[in-house]
C-alpha cells in the first residue's frame, strides 16, 4: 500500500471530493425552511457558540487588547481537516492552533480569526481555549468543579462568564 502525501493543492482537491455531501445539505435545507416542516435544530434550544473571555487578551498589532470572543461547536470535518495540513504533518504540536482557529468566530472586534493570530496568543489563553474547547465539544457546556482552597468547599465557575473573582 503507497502513503499518499497530501500537499496545499491537494487540499483543496479533497475538500471538493467531500463537497456533494455540503451541496445535499444546502438542497435539504429550503425545504426544512417551509412552515410544514419541523424546526430545525437551531429552534429546539441546541446552543452552537460560546461565548468566553480570555484570561490575558490577544494584543492586535496596533496594540489593542482583545478579551471577549466567541467558540462554536466543531464538527467531524473541523477535527479531520488538521489531519492533513501540511504544517501539522511537520508538528502535530500545531494541532491545536489549527483546530482553534477552525472554531472560534471572534475575539473582540476580530472576526477573521485564522492559526496566525492563534500563534500570537499567550500560552495562558491557549491552554484556556483548548479547555474550554474540550468542555464544550466532549461535556456540552462551560461549567466546572472546584473547591474553594480556604474552606474546602464545593462549587461551579461558568469558564464563559467574567474575570476570575468577578460576579
Amino acid at each position: 500500500m503507497r502513503r499518499r502525501t497530501v500537499t496545499a493543492g491537494g487540499l483543496e482537491e479533497i475538500l471538493q471530493v467531500t463537497g456533494p455531501a455540503q451541496a445535499a445539505e444546502q438542497t435539504a435545507e429550503p425545504a426544512a425552511a417551509t412552515p410544514a416542516a419541523p424546526p430545525r435544530r437551531e429552534d429546539q434550544g441546541l446552543r452552537t457558540e460560546f461565548e468566553f473571555e480570555l484570561p490575558r487578551g490577544y494584543v492586535d498589532e496596533s496594540g489593542t487588547v482583545h478579551r471577549h470572543g466567541a467558540m462554536r461547536l466543531a464538527t467531524a470535518r473541523d477535527e479531520l481537516r488538521p489531519q492533513i495540513d501540511l504544517r501539522v504533518k511537520e508538528n502535530p504540536a500545531y494541532l491545536s492552533v489549527v483546530l482553534l482557529s477552525q472554531v472560534i468566530t471572534r475575539i473582540g472586534s476580530l472576526t477573521d480569526v485564522h492559526a496566525g493570530i492563534v500563534e500570537r496568543m499567550y500560552a495562558t489563553d491557549v491552554a484556556f481555549l483548548q479547555d474550554f474547547y474540550r468542555r464544550v465539544n466532549s461535556e456540552g457546556h462551560t461549567r466546572a468543579a472546584v473547591t474553594c482552597p480556604h474552606c474546602e468547599g464545593g462549587f461551579e465557575v461558568d469558564l464563559s462568564g467574567g474575570r476570575l473573582g468577578e460576579s
